[in-house]
């Protein structure tokens, strides 16, 4: 089946929005969770509290199902979660079983995620990096360490808890680590940064660590490109590098022909990450996600993000072609604001 998170801490008309617009036949929810909701809210849903419903999994079987049994693939729903939209709506991006073993088998590559390791989950279960950082660790067999929020509001707390857990993997935002006053310290043996664009010099200053920036939207499946830092960077800008294990990235103009090389174009990608397409919005779905006109039968996800080739064939992220920004890599819509006001 399909998972939808839900953020306790997201304001109580945008979680009803989202629970409205994906109709789960059951809520797991702690109180928190259902406060956050309100009473109306639950109405229309089967919930299970999580605080007494210990004894019913209990009686469940240890064993998994055989999935054949069950009728399901690869090409079912592993989860949905919802982004900003610049209609004012939430949209809720749909994710498939196989684009996240696809993304789990390259973290196994790139970041060296072992049985050993440990990784930290920092993204709030609501925005799609908390997938990537589960599917590290449980796709190798690795710890997974969840800090209280108290960890991952302060820089300070963050580097303390790192170090005492003694962390391998962590994936975090450039703004956390630029507003720290000593970014070394939240530095892991592998760390991650992803959600928006660092700064080289922020690079530069974090040389005690494997650092590694990650690219991708929701709709790709998380990552779509990684770039490993070597140890004599001393370039202007950070590249996003190079498509992760089937995963295919072109850079077209305006008519959908691929650009010359060097020259600004839209990023667009296919390949095994893809997503299905937005809940309920079969309009934009057929706008945003079209057939590839490069590989039979594989359809490309249309980013609106700009980006060019430089020359060592690594890619530049340019910005957007819209007006999305990002903030601590949250991607927020100017619309969605001004249709709230």
């Amino acid at each position: 089946g399909a998972y939808l998170p839900l953020d306790p801490a997201y304001p109580c008309a945008r979680l009803r929005q989202v629970l409205g617009d994906a109709a789960p036949r059951l809520l797991l929810a702690d109180a928190a969770g259902r406060a956050a909701l309100g009473p109306e809210a639950l109405v229309d849903v089967s919930v299970v509290d999580l605080e007494t419903a210990t004894p019913a999994w209990a009686e469940l079987s240890a064993s998994d199902p055989e999935p054949r049994a069950l009728g399901l693939t690869a090409r079912h729903l592993a989860y949905v979660i919802y982004t900003s939209g610049s209609t004012g709506t939430p949209k809720g991006v749909m994710v498939e079983h196989h684009s996240l073993v696809n993304l789990g088998l390259a973290q196994l590559v790139l970041f060296g995620v072992c049985s050993n390791s440990r990784v930290v989950q920092f993204a709030s279960f609501g925005f799609d990096a908390s997938a990537w950082e589960l599917v590290m660790a449980f796709g190798a067999g690795a710890a997974l360490h969840l800090p209280a929020d108290e960890f991952r509001q302060a820089s300070n707390k963050l580097s303390d808890y790192l170090r005492r857990e003694a962390i391998t993997h962590a994936t975090l935002p450039p703004a956390l680590l630029q507003a720290s006053r000593e970014p070394g310290c939240l530095a892991s043996q592998v760390l991650i940064l992803a959600g928006e664009l660092p700064k080289a010099e922020l690079v530069r200053s974090l040389a005690s660590a494997s650092i590694v920036n990650a690219y991708g939207p929701t709709e790709a499946a998380v990552c779509a490109t990684v770039w490993s830092c070597p140890d004599d960077f001393d370039g202007p800008v950070v590249p996003i590098g190079r498509p992760i294990a089937n995963t295919r990235v072109y850079l077209l103009d305006g008519h959908g022909g691929p650009v010359p090389f060097g020259a600004v174009g839209e990023l667009y990608i296919g390949g095994a990450g893809v997503a299905r397409g937005h809940l309920n919005r079969p309009e934009l779905t057929a706008e945003r996600f079209i057939a590839s006109p490069f590989v039979e039968g594989d359809r490309l996800y249309k980013t609106g993000d700009l980006a060019r080739y430089l020359p060592d064939g690594n890619l530049e992220f340019l910005g957007r072609n819209d007006d999305q920004v990002k903030i601590r890599g949250f991607r927020i819509e100017p619309g969605e604001i001004a249709a709230r006001l």
